[in-house]
């Protein structure tokens, strides 16, 4: 698993999401956690972190800058393009499925969603990375 120490960016529009994810990485034993409320106030986060970003969980649904929208950016961009990225949406048709693991997804959730699927989704994020 991640080490506890590791920055996480958690974005949504919706501040109880936010909470709600939040709580679950805190549960989980993450100590070092900040929230964005859209893809646009993510970047900036991201880009102006004392520590680099070493987890981003985003919604894909949001105003401004969609969660997709931000991958693309962190991906695009040398410096953070290996930043371990998880989308997580209302949605599950397929084809937006592909166009996020086309887009570099390392993962993908499905709401609503437990403890133990995030848990589960981190795990392997986490095995894609150490290996």
């Amino acid at each position: 698993m991640f080490n506890p120490n590791t920055p996480v960016l958690v974005v949504d529009d919706m501040s109880t999401m936010r909470k709600i994810v939040s709580k679950i990485l805190r549960d989980l034993g993450f100590t070092n956690i900040t929230e964005a409320a859209d893809g646009n106030l993510a970047w900036e986060a991201i880009s102006s972190a004392q520590a680099p970003i070493g987890l981003i969980i985003s919604d894909w649904n949001m105003p401004n800058c969609t969660g997709l929208d931000l991958l693309r950016r962190v991906r695009a961009d040398k410096s953070m393009g290996r930043i371990p990225f998880i989308l997580v949406t209302a949605e599950a048709e397929q084809h937006q499925v592909a166009e996020a693991v086309k887009s570099g997804v390392d993962q993908y959730v499905v709401k609503p969603f437990s403890k133990d699927a995030l848990q589960a989704k981190l795990e392997m994020v986490h095995k894609k990375y150490a290996a």
